[in-house]
């Protein structure tokens, strides 16, 4: 288990006990370290902007039902992973998927903006191995792997095998369940165990694993058959899309399994899962599933984009014309219990083709930090996500973009708004904060003692009006920023804003 770890139950009922946050980086994507808000202050979910196509599966052994990205910035190099599949549709409603087998192919970047398909020449493709083919279709040893549906990542563990520097969960062909695979270098793969490695589940999505170096073990996410409810006490298998996760000591004995669950959610249908750690605060597993909605025929199912080809989808299986997806956020601190958002984090967006279907904006695992556009602007995250599913020779996947930190804010109107912490303990000399402010909002932050009380020197009074957006700003007093005094005390921070959003927080 985590160091540090309390479970949202144990820290509403036991309030009083002060959070030790050392000098880690705290977002506030769920109410982890909140106690009141007041005024008009609410935590707002933000979105990731679009930007350009990031790269377009539209080689012979690619296709229209391209996706399920894995991508990971690896020392100089962006690497990603990601299912090779055709999907042809014509009318009156036959849809062919065995134009090619189903692959696991390779790209990489040295921005994570422009992409390129290296010619690896692993693997044979019609006569050639002029492609990026890493997984091919067929027995792989004793295994017999589907390269549609890996999740491919580099293990941070320090006891990792040379052999084994990279690793990926991918389903099996035959028998049922989940693979794992290792390579030295990422395009070299060769099985672990001779056997899934995993075999209770549905597995028809990206299903993960990754090494959480916070708890010293890997994690596993999958997808399930279960019931999403709030009540934790009467969970019970239905027909429900969900997640399980497990965990293990080495990747290939798992242990542990537990059915997600959300702190305040409707039980909704999953598709993929997308967790893993938050690169600039690894204490926090942020995920990114698909929300999959069966909407129904109705007179805007059919003014959405494209029809006639989702009508021809349907004739085939009604969910293929008329189910719709999209990306959604969750955070957690045990990798069990989340807080999942139910607005949508990045809906399907403005009508246009390709859009709007069964297959958009499955979110690539995961986000990477990524230089801006905007010259001496700071680093942000960018995010990937499918478009142009079903339709023609090809898929896309676009390049949206946040804000470092920006999933969720402390946000209050300029009527103003105020938060105030549970107690916690801190280590630093000083106080930052990412956040942003209009030129008439401000941020005003005071320490209050653990009963409440404001602290000398540290009152509303004393501090300064912060204003402008800024990924890591320093609190200033009138005494100037040092707060070492406070440091292994209990204490409350209270916000109070002025058309602003405050993002994240540290001491340092």
């Amino acid at each position: 288990m985590r160091p540090f770890l309390i479970l949202f139950a144990v820290a509403s009922t036991f309030a009083a006990e002060p959070i030790s946050i050392g000098s880690r980086r705290e977002l506030f994507v769920d109410d982890f370290l909140i106690e009141k808000m007041t005024g008009k202050a609410e935590q707002r979910l933000h979105q990731p902007q679009p930007k350009e196509i990031a790269i377009t599966h539209d080689a012979p052994w690619e296709g229209s039902g391209s996706g399920y990205h894995s991508i990971f910035k690896d020392g100089d190099k962006y690497r990603m992973y990601y299912k090779s599949w055709q999907l042809t549709v014509t009318a009156p409603g036959k849809v062919n998927t065995g134009e090619h087998p189903l692959f696991t192919c390779y790209a990489e970047s040295d921005d994570g903006i422009h992409w390129r398909k290296p010619e690896l020449g692993l693997h044979e493709f019609k006569g050639s191995k002029a492609n990026n083919i890493v997984i091919p279709h067929g027995k792989m040893g004793k295994v017999n792997p589907d390269g549609g549906h890996p999740a491919v990542f580099k293990d941070e563990n320090p006891d990792a095998a040379s052999d084994a520097k990279y690793k990926a969960i991918v389903r099996s062909n035959s028998p049922k369940g989940l693979l794992a695979l290792k390579s030295p270098d990422g395009l070299r793969w060769s099985p672990m165990a001779d056997a899934p490695v995993i075999t209770d589940g549905a597995f028809d999505s990206q299903n993960l694993a990754f090494w959480d170096a916070q708890a010293g073990l890997y994690r596993a996410y999958w997808r399930y058959f279960t019931e999403g409810t709030t009540d934790e006490k009467n969970w019970k298998p239905s027909g429900l899309r969900a997640i399980r996760t497990a965990t293990s000591k080495d990747f290939i004995h798992w242990e542990n399994q537990q059915d997600l669950r959300y702190v305040d959610s409707p039980g909704e249908a999953l598709y993929t899962n997308q967790v893993k750690p938050y690169h600039r605060a690894p204490h926090l597993l942020l995920g990114f599933p698909t929300r999959y909605i069966e909407r129904g025929w109705s007179e805007s199912m059919r003014a959405l984009p494209e029809r006639e080809h989702r009508e021809w989808r349907s004739k085939a299986s009604d969910r293929y014309g008329m189910v719709i997806t999209e990306g959604l956020f969750m955070a957690s601190r045990d990798g069990v219990t989340f807080k999942r958002w139910n607005e949508a984090f990045l809906p399907p967006g403005i009508e246009r083709p390709g859009t709007w279907n069964y297959g958009h904006q499955y979110i690539a695992w995961h986000p990477v930090e990524t230089k801006s556009s905007m010259e001496g602007a700071p680093n942000e995250l960018s995010l990937y996500a499918t478009e142009s599913y079903w339709t023609g020779k090809s898929s896309e996947l676009r390049r949206y973009t946040l804000r470092l930190d920006g999933f969720v804010s402390l946000h209050a109107p300029m009527s103003g708004g105020e938060v105030v912490t549970k107690p916690l303990t801190f280590t630093g000399k000083a106080l930052t904060m990412n956040f942003a402010t209009s030129a008439a909002g401000s941020v005003k932050v005071e320490i209050q003692d653990a009963n409440g009380k404001a602290i000398p020197g540290f009152t509303l009074s004393d501090c300064e009006e912060h204003f402008g957006d800024s990924i890591e700003r320093t609190v200033v007093w009138k005494n100037g920023t040092d707060v070492s005094s406070l440091a292994g005390k209990p204490v409350k921070l209270r916000f109070v804003l002025k058309d602003a959003d405050v993002y994240a927080i540290r001491f340092e």
